[in-house]
């Protein structure tokens, strides 16, 4: 099968490797903040993908001392219907 320069990349180990898509979707960014005076609570940032097929994957992206690197784990166990708070528009909203 032949494959565009474009979709074609070379791996660490010297190989070619074809780019894929996986999913495509929508993503939400969740910050963690104190109620009492909205300032951050924690370092830790939750990415929510949502696939176009509807399923969910859940990350919690945690800053390490070097401020290019950032640890990805993966969330489990959370609750499915959830709200956030939309801080530019004052109000909670579905996720």
């Amino acid at each position: 099968m032949g494959f565009s320069d474009q979709v074609l990349r070379k791996g660490r180990s010297g190989k070619l490797e074809v780019r894929a898509l996986d999913s495509r979707g929508t993503f939400v960014t969740c910050k963690y903040l104190n109620p009492e005076t909205l300032k951050l609570a924690d370092k830790k940032t939750k990415l929510t993908l949502k696939r176009d097929d509807g399923s969910v994957m859940e990350y919690f992206i945690i800053a390490l001392r070097d401020p290019k690197r950032s640890l990805l784990i993966k969330a489990e166990g959370e609750e499915k219907d959830r709200k956030v708070w939309n801080e530019r528009t004052q109000q909670e909203e579905d996720l």
